[in-house]
């Protein structure tokens, strides 16, 4: 984190400092909860790790709307002279807020969501081998993106409120910008779920236990999610 702080103060190129900001953004203590879950939730395929790549980059583009968008409203609203504080205070305190009760709703759903009457949904559990569900799916994966990119904490609310959207206001082409930091702050996040995944694999055809490898993975990742759900809701109130 020094050698990125170091970059950052010595960088001139805007598209590098949102880089740079972007990057801190996934390494900052203040997200590794979500950050965690995140990592979690896209290596659950262990089996497949190209399966886990692709659940990776559609996890990315849900970061990289959510931050785009967000930002093409903010720098609009600077460069006609307005205010973002409430747009800034309103989506740190909404993403807060549901962040906990989504993320234990879909634990829930990935426990148990085998033994619920869900066939119009192609919803198998964790017992099942395939994960044919919509919550299993790269939609599923860009939703998550797009929702933990929008729960800012401290540090991650003023990277991109403080530094990235008053940099991308004054710059050429800075709507560009919060489309580079998005891919950032992903990019460590797919890199250790990619290693993650390859490493159990690796592990599990060794032993020629991959399925009951799979099995209790996925199972450890719905606990997660609940776990983590349980944490934010309580942080919150």
């Amino acid at each position: 984190m020094t050698f990125l702080n170091n970059l950052l103060e010595s960088s001139q190129l805007p598209f590098f400092t949102a880089v740079i900001l972007g990057l801190l953004t996934a390494i900052s203590p203040c997200p590794l909860l979500t950050n965690i879950t995140a990592v979690g939730f896209i290596s659950k395929k262990v089996d497949k790790p190209r399966a886990v790549f692709l659940r990776g980059l559609f996890y990315a583009f849900g970061r990289v709307v959510s931050y785009s968008v967000l930002g093409f409203i903010l720098i609009a609203v600077l460069r006609k002279g307005g205010d973002v504080f409430n747009i800034q205070n309103f989506v740190g305190q909404a993403g807060e807020t549901v962040l906990g009760p989504v993320l234990i709703v879909m634990g829930l759903f990935m426990l148990l969501g085998h033994l619920l009457p869900l066939p119009k949904f192609g919803f198998k559990g964790v017992d099942e081998s395939k994960f044919n569900g919509r919550l299993n799916s790269g939609l599923g994966s860009f939703l998550l993106g797009m929702l933990f990119a929008l729960a800012f904490c401290p540090t991650s609310g003023m990277l991109y409120f403080g530094m990235l959207i008053p940099m991308s206001m004054g710059a050429t082409g800075g709507y560009f910008l919060p489309i580079a930091f998005g891919l950032a702050s992903s990019l460590p996040i797919l890199l250790i779920a990619y290693i993650l995944a390859f490493s159990i694999n690796r592990l599990g055809v060794a032993v020629g236990k991959m399925k009951l490898f799979q099995v209790w993975f996925n199972r450890i990742v719905a606990l997660l999610f609940i776990v983590a759900g349980i944490l934010k809701t309580f942080m919150e109130f």
